[in-house]
């Protein structure tokens, strides 16, 4: 791109040897204790309790989590955000907000407790885009409130939304998982969506033609900001000395259809009380003078991912403590390596 004197560098990966689902992880018996203790939270104490008790489970099992997690998410953070930044007291707090994450599913299972603050922010920029008739994309990012709050902030200001999802979506992604931990949280985001397209890499095409048919009817389509699943990605500088990995498809399909692009970011501003859905403004490149139109148009494409690491370098300074993924401080293009993604959540 040498209007910005950078590169986008597109990469696929390929399934070299299927893996085999495992019938049981050894996170599964943390997540189901932790769901059913917060069910009991969410139930039965205060909502200024909330936060504190969070923190205190956060802290249990701090040192384990300091031995396995923290030396790659320190190198990730100070990347992108520089050497400067207290990494210690962020990774502690990263810790207390996704258990915050976890309450926030519980108290969408008990009815009636909990009312939160939810601010939208840029709904009036999405609108101005469906009067044009050619749909829009929302790509989300993989901060701790996206999974549900943004969500049910798009549904609450009468967004109909189709989520693009895998199989094993939730906390788990063995075969107990996938059957008894995942429903619970597939089930309250289905609350605040039109429907839910499950990508699967077998069968990627009829996906494709699914999403183009509702952005053709004028629908909106989220997106997650995710190298969990897919098969094509786009590897750009992000802050300092990172590198930021993300999925091309929001990309390609705003090349393609002519859809409207946004990004989306939610954070949570008051732990357990008020959060904040932002809409950016609709994310509008130069067109690629001189390449060819429609899905092979690369270069429009790179301008697309570009507008989108600004929003996303964006929010990070804002709210880094809620993020559940950074990317490698490596390039994947250059070196083997994986995405620091630490506890191995990921939203969608």
């Amino acid at each position: 791109m040498p209007e910005r004197a950078e590169d986008v560098r597109f990469f696929s990966r390929k399934v070299v040897r299927p893996g085999r689902m495992r019938r049981f992880s050894n996170q599964d018996p943390r997540e189901s204790l932790l769901a059913a203790f917060y069910l009991a939270v969410a139930a039965f104490l205060p909502v200024r309790w909330w936060p504190s008790v969070c923190l205190r489970m956060s802290r249990l099992d701090l040192k384990r989590y300091t031995r396995k997690e923290f030396a790659p998410y320190a190198d990730a953070v100070q990347a992108v955000l520089g050497k400067q930044t207290d990494v210690r007291k962020l990774f502690e707090e990263f810790l207390a907000a996704r258990h915050r994450r976890r309450l926030q599913l519980a108290a969408h299972l008990v009815a009636g407790r909990w009312s939160p603050v939810i601010r939208l922010e840029g709904l009036d920029g999405l609108q101005a885009a469906l009067r044009r008739g050619n749909g829009a994309v929302i790509w989300c990012d993989q901060f701790t409130a996206q999974t549900i709050i943004g969500k049910r902030a798009l549904h609450e200001a009468g967004i109909e939304a189709h989520q693009v999802s895998v199989n094993t979506h939730g906390v788990s992604e063995s075969a107990f998982g996938v059957r008894f931990l995942n429903p619970p949280m597939v089930k309250v985001e289905n609350r605040f969506l039109k429907s839910r397209i499950v990508f699967d890499r077998d069968d990627a095409y009829q996906v494709t033609i699914r999403i183009q048919k509702i952005l053709k009817a004028n629908g909106v389509v989220l997106m997650t900001n995710t190298t969990h699943a897919g098969s094509t990605f786009t590897e750009v500088s992000i802050g300092e000395a990172g590198w930021a990995h993300l999925a091309s498809a929001p990309a390609n399909f705003a090349a393609r259809s002519k859809a409207a692009l946004f990004a989306m970011s939610t954070f949570e501003t008051s732990p357990c009380r008020e959060y904040r859905a932002v809409l950016s403004p609709e994310l509008l490149p130069a067109q690629a003078d001189g390449a060819r139109d429609g899905a092979k148009n690369m270069t429009l494409q790179a301008r697309y991912i570009l507008l989108k690491r600004d929003r996303l370098f964006e929010a990070l300074k804002l709210f880094p403590e809620q993020m559940l993924a950074w990317s490698s401080n490596q390039r994947l293009t250059e070196a083997w390596g994986d995405d620091v993604a630490a506890g191995g959540e990921s939203g969608s």
